[in-house]
């Protein structure tokens, strides 16, 4: 029977808080904007790892720049991040935008205006009713 969680999901996991707190002390590049870690998807045999991350405060420009920065150093944190993990090989570490928390955000936003929409008309209801 296969594994619920497995070990490269928890390798995944701890290499998140770990990339975390790298990117929060360890890195010192003045081009990176307010970046979190949202997701790590590891190969199955732990050589690659897709690092997803989301910049707050920053326009598209910004966000690719982010990305790209980090792709740059890439090999710093892979080397930070062998000091802090006991592995005998440390994933090479590819970063993406993730869109996810844009998404959400758009989403959140058009159920708000439904919302008010929704609220209007309720009250432009009750107005007429009370015309009658």
């Amino acid at each position: 029977m296969a594994r619920e969680y497995g070990r490269s999901q928890r390798v995944a996991s701890e290499m998140q808080k770990e990339l975390a707190a790298i990117l929060q002390r360890d890195v010192k590049d003045t081009r990176l904007g307010f970046v979190t870690i949202n997701d790590v998807e590891l190969s199955k045999d732990l050589a690659v790892a897709k690092v997803y991350i989301t910049v707050l405060n920053g326009d598209d420009a910004a966000k690719l720049a982010n990305v790209k920065v980090l792709n740059e150093i890439s090999p710093f944190i892979r080397h930070e991040l062998a000091k802090r993990m006991r592995l005998r090989h440390i994933s090479e570490l590819h970063f993406y935008y993730d869109h996810s928390f844009d998404t959400g955000m758009r989403v959140a936003e058009l159920l708000h205006d439904l919302e008010d929409r929704q609220d209007q008309s309720d009250a432009s209801d009750t107005g007429k009713l009370e015309d009658e």
